[in-house]
């Protein structure tokens, strides 16, 4: 008898261990706003960190999408981020470099060989060092999703070698590196945000513009421009951002099932976009529009021609920072 009294007390004990735990997770969602549709392989990362949310929290916590720019562009909501009007977004990080600009050495141009590379390295002590900057800054950073290699679409003519890109005018994102690559290479580089693109493409009011090709069929691009070079000039990655005052209402489990289901749709989200990017080709060239790539000769010129930008950007941004770029890349190619 005195067995049994032990093992029930044992068996009590064991289960009101877990119950501080669920009591610290209260019925919460998060708002989700993004600028691109609700098809596009970053909503569909959105919509499985809600399941994995709702899975990791017995379907207390949730995260609710807003897609096509109806809560603002990637400037706008991460400053409503900031001031605690909105909890979450996952903006491209070459706009983060006005709050933290060690960001933008990211963006620097043919930097990246292949995603495996900038896997490793935004995986790595230094991507997790540049998502410690954030917090002052009002912002948590919970991981980095692929947005992927930059490619330049116009209406106007086929582009087969570096100096064809003289003479465009291509919008870009609103960031001093984006514009001086396009300035330097003699387009006439257009900031703008996302949300305005397909209207001033349509309109005429730019001649094209650059983007992955999943963000190029995503967003229907192919409607508005007919040829796309495969040119491949800068990596873009997307921070999956969480705003700090939300965060510092979170309890120590909250966070841990945040940070938990983060990790998983950050995977999700890599694979899903890497998919759909290989089959985004095919189906452009489906929708009409003509395909070029330059050839290595070319592509070399192109890296010869933004130098000055590589250097000039690599200051402006932190040489430390750069350096540290560098050397995790370098590990990367030794693996």
């Amino acid at each position: 008898m005195k067995f049994k009294t032990l093992a029930l007390a044992a068996t009590l004990l064991a289960a009101f261990a877990g119950a501080p735990a669920v009591a610290q997770v209260k019925e919460r969602s998060f708002k989700v706003g993004i600028g691109l549709s609700d098809d596009h392989p970053q909503a569909l990362a959105v919509k499985r960190f809600n399941e994995l949310l709702a899975q990791k929290s017995g379907g207390k916590l949730g995260a609710k999408l807003f897609a096509s720019g109806t809560l603002g562009n990637d400037v706008t909501m991460t400053s409503a981020l900031r001031g605690g009007t909105l909890e979450m977004t996952v903006p491209d990080s070459s706009t983060l470099v006005t709050l933290v600009k060690d960001f933008g050495v990211l963006n620097l141009p043919l930097t990246f060989a292949n995603e495996q590379e900038a896997d490793a390295v935004l995986d790595s002590a230094f991507g997790q060092k540049l998502l410690a900057k954030l917090p002052e800054k009002g912002l948590v950073g919970l991981g980095f999703w692929e947005n992927g290699f930059r490619h330049v679409t116009n209406s106007r003519k086929p582009i087969t070698k570096a100096d064809d890109f003289a003479g465009l005018k291509l919008r870009v994102i609103q960031n001093p590196l984006f514009i001086d690559t396009f300035n330097t290479l003699g387009a006439n580089a257009t900031p703008m945000p996302f949300t305005e693109l397909y209207s001033a493409m349509e309109q005429k009011a730019v001649d094209g513009q650059e983007n992955p090709t999943a963000t190029i069929l995503a967003s229907k691009f192919y409607e508005v421009q007919k040829h796309l070079v495969q040119s491949r000039h800068i990596y873009s990655a997307w921070v999956l951002l969480m705003s700090k005052k939300t965060w510092d209402t979170l309890s120590a489990e909250e966070q841990k099932i945040v940070q938990d289901a983060a990790r998983e749709a950050t995977l999700y989200e890599r694979q899903t976009i890497r998919a759909f990017g290989d089959k985004a080709l095919g189906e452009l060239k489906k929708a009409g529009m003509q395909v070029t790539e330059l050839p290595a000769a070319e592509q070399a010129r192109l890296k010869e021609k933004l130098q000055p930008v590589v250097a000039k950007f690599s200051k402006e941004f932190g040489e430390d920072t750069t350096r540290e770029l560098m050397a995790e890349l370098e590990k990367a190619r030794r693996k």
